[in-house]
Order: structure tokens, then C-alpha cells, then sequence
């Protein structure tokens, strides 16, 4: 599972598609809804907001609206239209790996996301993030 930190117009659209899916997953898990995945480190940032479900909402929502901008919405009713009063944070550090581990997959699936990419010094976040200094997250699994 990845959830990315990155907005999601970075994203190719088999990246935006897998992004969509593991998302709603992550949504199904925080509502109690799954018996797997309860426990997997992507979804300790979402726990740790003061309200998961809207915390996980508000990033589908990103996504939800990437893709209508790419003219395939998709189906808006799998979540909530709703907004949090708190971001979450992310350091500096995730989103250097971030950044770095997308462009690795844009080289060869899509020169076109990755050339928007190169372009942003400073890459834009999914809004139910706020950056702040520090190392790659905990979280992480560093390839």
C-alpha cells in the first residue's frame, strides 16, 4: 500500500488508478471494515489525526477531484465530501523519498508526469498534509 503524500497530479494514470484503490482500502481499515491490513505503518499517520475516517476522506477527496480534472471521475460516492480542521504532518524527509521514489517510476511508465514533476522545486502536498522538518517518517519502508 502507498499512500502518497504528493499530490496526486503527479501521478500517472496507472499511479492515480492504484492511489484510488489503496485509498478506498485505507478508508475500509480505519472504519473498522477489513480483518487485514489493520496494522499497516501507512495508515499510523491517519490514526494519529484527531478523526481518521474524515482524515482519509478529505485525501480521497484529492484524489476524487485529480481525477475529474483528467476528465474519469471517479465514483464520488465511496466517500465523503468533507473537509478536517487539521492537517496532518509530514516531514521534509518523506517527501524527499517520495519525490525521489516517484521520479524513479516515472522514468520508464511516464516521461510526461515526470518532466511536471522536475519542474517543482517545491512538489505539491495532498492538502490533508502540512510539512514540517525531519527524516524520512517511521513509517516508511526505505527501499
Amino acid at each position: 500500500m502507498r499512500l502518497w503524500s504528493l499530490h496526486p497530479k503527479y501521478l500517472d494514470t496507472k499511479g492515480l488508478l492504484a492511489l484510488w484503490r489503496e485509498a478506498l482500502l485505507a478508508k475500509k481499515v480505519l472504519e473498522g471494515n477489513t480483518k487485514g491490513y489493520k496494522n499497516h505503518p501507512q495508515l499510523n499517520r491517519f490514526k494519529s489525526s484527531p478523526d481518521p475516517v474524515l482524515a482519509i476522506n478529505q485525501y480521497l477527496k484529492t484524489i476524487y477531484d485529480e481525477s475529474c480534472r483528467r476528465n474519469f471521475c471517479f465514483d464520488k460516492s465511496k466517500i465523503l465530501d468533507t473537509k478536517i480542521d487539521s492537517a496532518i504532518p509530514v516531514t521534509s524527509g518523506q517527501i524527499t523519498y517520495e519525490y525521489t521514489h516517484l521520479k524513479n517510476k516515472l522514468v520508464t511508465r511516464s516521461p510526461k508526469n515526470l518532466d511536471m514533476l522536475k519542474e517543482s522545486n517545491n512538489p505539491e502536498l495532498n492538502p490533508v498534509f502540512f510539512l514540517v522538518a525531519g527524516e524520512v517518517e517511521n513509517w516508511e519502508k526505505v527501499l
